[in-house]
């Protein structure tokens, strides 16, 4: 069992099961070995209120569930029509490719892997966005 690798940087926060943890000094590379441990980098949460893009409230959806604060099992369908809408959307391949892991990850129950998936479409609906509104 390879397990979840955090690599963190001096002074970084991760949030397991609830707790928050801070590292130290220096550079560090954590291996969470339990598996579905809830695993949330800090620097990578969404606060409610930044949650105001159909991608943006999917990965923020996502985060909840990492954090704790949602079931799984209750979420999962909507999570995967979230999913869903955005690729009726995104229709490029290489967008295609990161919401079919995303919808992968969330039916194994790899979370932080289909948030971290998620995650990778957001300077591209930004860009949509920008480009809509000029």
């Amino acid at each position: 069992m390879s397990g979840l690798v955090l690599k963190l940087s001096p002074k970084e926060r991760v949030l397991v099961n609830g707790a928050v943890i801070e590292n130290g000094n220096r550079r560090s590379r954590l291996s969470i070995m339990t598996p579905n441990a809830h695993i949330l980098r800090l620097r990578d949460a969404i606060h409610p209120y930044e949650a105001n893009t159909p991608v943006k409230r999917t990965c923020y959806a996502l985060q909840l569930v990492l954090s704790g604060d949602s079931n799984p099992e209750e979420v999962e369908l909507n999570l995967l029509r979230s999913v869903e809408e955005l690729s009726q959307v995104l229709t490029d391949s290489d967008s295609r490719k990161l919401l079919t892991m995303t919808t992968q990850a969330i039916l194994e129950g790899r979370h932080y892997q289909g948030l971290k998936a998620l995650r990778t479409l957001l300077p591209r609906e930004e860009r949509l966005l920008a480009s809509c509104r000029a």
